[in-house]
């Protein structure tokens, strides 16, 4: 198998699919805004819409014209952003809030010819487009590490011959079985991965002028399966030799000769295809049963009259602190102006109550990852060192996704809040530069620790997280005393209260524990197995599990 395509050539590749099939959505592209980013935006050519993520439904799917209705004494509406098949560029695409997310989504499966760059400006883990959206995109690519001398475009491709091909071209017989059987041994559930490789397969053989063949099916696989996996194919089982030597070899049927002759690859190059564009924790079997964030990587959001990102105005009455949206109210004013200068009997604007809109607003609350570490055995030193960086690692962008981090440490008998909440870098690598460690395992202890941190946090209009990040081998009771059946069954007790907090359970033993996969089930959360995790891949996980 040959050496996969660079990433620059890769992105040139999909918007020149994506020209000649729009059925395949779109891309997003990991980029920061600069001259990379430019010099590959610059293929997708004028008559490109750029949208915002704070577009409101006027703008999208039109409305009033007030300035045209104001001049011209009736109403005029104005044409939105999706009345016509466009391309769709959409910059800092890590910020498109849900409501968009889903217009966006419901515009592109009807199947109009509207086509979605999204421009995806993520500083890290747990961020980026919504999962609702991007599994609507057939390509996804990262160009954050691309040199500016890497970033050179083929020659422009004939896209109006490849669009007349495309009809014409036909999918080989056993492809769409052998692509269906690929994306679940990479455990892709999502039926439009198998349709995005094939439309891909049928547009990049148009664009070559040939048949779909080996070459074709190798690159589709790879451009729209890879980074949708979230596990390696399992090995195939060795082949009995002695019950391969009794049995003879079938004879060849003609579905066999017509297969050899349908371009369709062996499973195992395209493992290869798909495995060499893979992220190095997934090849190395670490624990993503779900790569995609469960969040925007900040806080909840809640709705407001004061403050935050302004929502689309609603009708209603003044008071209790609301707003008056001036914009808006004159703008529901504006059609009924004739009929009232008739009635009223007077000059000037007329409003009613019912033409009153008033402002809304929201915000992010702040987010509380509580840290709960097992300090006990001889393995104290290397859990706490690796708490320690992680909490350290998510400090750093605390500023930017409002978090705050606090670390509960148990050991002994009991536990103890050794860095209470905070945003504070500086503070909390003075607080961690000695940790005690050693003696026994109160697991019950620490979770109960962390439940009063929680619920504090709760209090204080918070959104709290758990991670629990311990070997699993509680032997001290609630009460203190050393009983491993007590101590288990208090562990599960203090984990069931916290079933309605995000939490994430990582097993740092040696080999995973079944007790603590129980114990992630019995408060509602999610558990991993990180034997090895150093403090960069901790905070990783974290970031990916709890969004």
């Amino acid at each position: 198998m040959a050496d996969p395509a660079p990433p620059f050539a890769r992105a040139a590749l999909a918007l020149d699919l994506l020209a000649v099939d729009p059925g395949l959505g779109g891309l997003r592209l990991v980029a920061r805004a600069g001259p990379v980013r430019a010099a590959l935006t610059a293929r997708i050519g004028p008559g490109a819409r750029r949208l915002h993520p704070a577009l409101d439904d006027d703008a999208l799917f039109g409305g009033l014209d007030l300035s045209a209705t104001l001049a011209s004494g009736h109403r005029v509406d104005s044409a939105g952003l999706l009345a016509e098949p466009a391309v769709l560029v959409l910059p800092m695409a890590e910020r498109t809030p849900p409501g968009l997310a889903a217009r966006l989504g419901a515009c592109l499966d009807a199947g109009r010819g509207h086509l979605l760059i999204a421009l995806d400006e993520t500083a890290g883990d747990g961020e980026g487009l919504p999962a609702a959206l991007s599994e609507r995109l057939a390509f996804d690519i990262d160009l954050s590490e691309v040199p500016l001398r890497d970033a050179t475009l083929p020659p422009p491709a004939d896209i109006a011959a490849a669009k007349l091909r495309l009809a014409a071209t036909d999918l080989p017989d056993t492809l769409p079985r052998q692509i269906a059987e690929l994306t679940l041994a990479f455990g892709i559930d999502s039926p439009r991965a198998a349709l995005f490789a094939l439309r891909a397969a049928r547009a990049l053989a148009s664009l070559r002028g040939g048949e779909i063949g080996p070459d074709e099916v190798e690159t589709a696989a790879a451009l729209t399966l890879a980074h949708r996996a979230t596990q390696m194919p399992e090995p195939d089982p060795p082949p009995d030799d002695d019950a391969a030597a009794q049995q003879p070899p079938p004879p060849p049927s003609d579905s066999d000769n017509a297969g050899q002759d349908s371009g369709a690859l062996p499973r195992e190059l395209l493992v290869e295809a798909i495995a060499a564009l893979l992220p190095p924790d997934l090849l190395e079997g670490g624990a993503r049963a779900d790569r995609r964030a469960t969040g925007t990587g900040a806080g909840a959001m809640n709705k407001g009259n004061r403050r935050g990102r302004p929502l689309p105005s609603r009708p209603g009455r003044p008071g209790s602190g609301a707003r008056i949206d001036l914009v808006a109210t004159l703008r529901a004013a504006a059609p009924w102006q004739t009929i009232r200068a008739k009635t009223a009997h007077r000059p000037g604007l007329q409003i009613r109550g019912s033409d009153i809109r008033l402002r809304r607003y929201q915000h992010r609350s702040d987010r509380l990852i509580v840290f709960t570490v097992d300090a006990s055995g001889s393995s104290a030193l290397a859990r706490l060192a690796e708490a320690k960086g992680a909490v350290e690692h998510l400090l750093a962008r605390a500023y930017t996704r409002r978090d705050h981090v606090c670390l509960v440490a148990f050991r002994g008998t009991g536990a103890e809040v050794l860095l209470p909440p905070t945003r504070s870098l500086v503070q909390t690598k003075r607080r961690l530069a000695a940790l005690p460690g050693g003696g026994a395992t109160p697991l019950a202890a620490g979770l109960q620790s962390a439940a009063h941190e929680i619920d504090q946090a709760r209090r204080k209009g918070m959104q709290p997280m758990l991670c629990l990040l311990t070997d699993g081998r509680a032997n001290i009771a609630l009460d203190g005393t050393a009983d491993r059946a007590r101590a288990a069954g208090d562990a599960t007790r203090i984990a069931r209260t916290l079933a309605g907090t995000e939490a994430l359970v990582i097993d740092c033993g040696t080999r995973p524990t079944p007790a603590l996969r129980d114990l992630a089930a019995a408060c509602a959360g999610r558990y991993m197995a990180l034997p090895r995790a150093d403090a960069g891949r901790l905070s990783r996980a974290v970031s990916d599990a709890l969004g």
